[in-house]
């Protein structure tokens, strides 16, 4: 079993950054993936960006391409999400999960923290 709970969400105006975290604990961190997906009201959880065990790799969605940057610190159990340029279209609900694969199907991801909400003002 794997508890996370992510943060630092909230209100920024477009073009401004946000920093969310996913704080995890249970089971050895360092053994999983770990992605960020976002659903907006009315549509489907989609997949932004995932994360290797080491954080060697990485993977975009090309959405947050070149404005998003996923990183991790095991010896903290925590994924970063560092959000740079942000637009009004970033606005969702934030949730980070672990999987045993690297993958874009939210159905690959076993635990899910709650969510963050972000909401980018134009």
């Amino acid at each position: 079993q794997v508890q996370l709970v992510e943060s630092g969400g909230g209100l920024v105006q477009a073009g401004h950054s946000l920093r969310l975290s996913c704080a995890a604990s249970g089971r050895t961190f360092s053994n999983y993936r770990v992605g960020w997906f976002r659903q907006a009201p009315g549509k489907e959880r989609e997949f932004v960006a995932a994360i290797s065990r080491s954080g060697i790799t990485t993977y975009y969605a090309d959405s947050v391409k070149g404005r998003f940057i996923i990183s991790r610190d095991n010896a903290k159990n925590t994924v970063y999400l560092q959000m740079n340029s942000l637009k009004p279209e970033d606005t969702a609900v934030y949730y980070c999960a672990t999987s045993s694969v690297i993958a874009t199907d939210p159905l690959s991801y076993d635990y899910w923290g709650q969510g963050t909400q972000v909401t980018v003002s134009s």
